[in-house]
């Protein structure tokens, strides 16, 4: 698979190109011509919520590091960044669930002697708590799926813009060419 082609920016960060600078404008104003100008907002929803914030902050910083802070990523950045608070949610969640199995674990015996619960009763809470964290387990790979598929995307919405980019400079008509038909 093809590099997608480099940025204008990066092309003059690096200080060469086989581009001349006829090339290097065009190719300039068809980035520019894939963003609206405007910034990235937050939504209600991501700006409530500390994680998605803090999350969405960082990101927005990243983005603006290479001119992408625009507002025809905001939705799918909003989007990721509530995933990733949700995500993070249910990797808390799963982890007291695990915290209390091991509880259980180390007092059963005491449980089971003094009479508070039958063994055949302590499996079965056990069990389930078993059971919660597989299903945790399944939400959470769910969420990481989704951000997943929305970084790539991302990516490659980033890489379409710049593969969108035309890479020449439109040809001129040879003004001589009319003389000879």
């Amino acid at each position: 698979m093809p590099k997608p082609p480099k940025s204008v920016a990066i092309l003059k960060i690096e200080g060469k190109s086989h581009r001349t600078k006829a090339e290097l404008a065009a190719r300039e104003r068809g980035e520019k011509a894939t963003l609206t100008g405007v910034k990235i907002k937050k939504k209600d929803a991501v700006r409530n919520n500390i994680i998605a914030n803090r999350e969405f902050t960082r990101l927005q910083k990243l983005l603006a590091a290479i001119d992408k802070d625009d507002a025809i990523y905001e939705n799918v950045l909003n989007r990721y960044c509530q995933l990733y608070a949700e995500c993070l949610n249910f990797e808390v969640e799963r982890d007291n669930v695990f915290k209390s199995i091991d509880e259980m674990n180390q007092t059963m015996g005491e449980l089971i002697d003094s009479g508070d619960i039958s063994l055949a009763d302590f499996y079965k809470q056990r069990n389930a708590l078993y059971s919660r964290t597989i299903s945790l387990d399944r939400q959470i790979q769910n969420k990481r799926d989704m951000m997943l598929k929305i970084e790539k995307e991302n990516l490659m919405t980033i890489a379409a813009a710049l593969r969108s980019v035309p890479k020449q400079d439109p040809v001129e008509e040879d003004p001589l060419s009319g003389l000879f038909s």
